[in-house]
């Protein structure tokens, strides 16, 4: 317990950026299912149990007749594909951790990935116990975030128009750090060349997947010389 109690006391400051993001999009989600009527708790649930950003704005809308559970799974399979090849880079890094890999895989977002790339460990913290602490605080700041938003959604008058582009913002918010941090901007360039490519070829209601697809496969033939140059490994 007293490793836990250290490993998440180092591990705070360093998920302060996620706590200001995920507390107001998480607020925003919370807002938006309270106005499709949902208690709360339905709200808490889905984050806890589902816990995946983008695609619980998305579902939000799935809460009405006449979807179909394909259609579903297929949206969703689309906007949160990035996540497969999320995990699939730090298998080697959760393979030691036990039970608790299961709720690593689990909780990986964009921003716990980052995180769990990006960060170094700090001396004396073990770091299964540091990265299990980054992921369930993260996971925590969406949680309570939901919460308050259905809460205040629930009792307050709100126009809820325009409130999910809260998660596109966060998005545009992370390719400008991204873009500002690097030196070696090749893999936006592709992402932003697929993107374009593919929208103009397949629309803009269909270009989401083929582009993951596009971007996916050009940065796996091209993995061991972009990996040289820009200098960032998960392993």
């Amino acid at each position: 317990m007293k490793q836990y109690k250290e490993a998440y006391k180092k591990a705070f400051p360093y998920t302060i950026p996620v706590l200001t993001g995920y507390l107001f999009i998480g607020i925003a989600f919370g807002v938006m299912f309270a106005e499709k009527g949902y208690s709360f708790l339905w709200a808490a649930f889905m984050s806890l149990l589902v816990y995946a950003g983008s695609a619980q704005y998305l579902a939000v809308n799935f809460f009405i007749p006449g979807i179909s559970i394909l259609h579903v799974v297929f949206l969703i399979l689309t906007v949160n594909i990035r996540h497969v090849f999320y995990g699939i880079s730090l298998l080697d890094r959760f393979d030691g951790m036990g039970k608790k890999r299961w709720y690593m895989i689990f909780s990986l977002t964009d921003e716990t990935y980052s995180l769990l790339c990006t960060t170094k460990i700090p001396d004396n913290v073990d770091e299964d116990h540091f990265l299990f602490a980054i992921a369930s605080l993260n996971q925590s700041y969406w949680v309570i975030g939901s919460i308050i938003g259905a809460v205040a959604g629930s009792v307050l008058p709100f126009n809820a128009e325009g409130i999910d582009f809260a998660m596109t913002a966060l998005f545009v918010v992370i390719f400008v750090e991204q873009w500002m941090d690097e030196k070696n901007r090749i893999p936006e360039m592709i992402g932003i060349l697929a993107a374009f490519i593919c929208l103009q070829i397949f629309g803009a209601s269909n270009f989401v997947l083929p582009s993951m697809l596009v971007i996916v496969m050009i940065l796996f033939v091209s993995k061991s010389k972009l990996s040289k140059e820009v200098g960032v490994s998960c392993q």
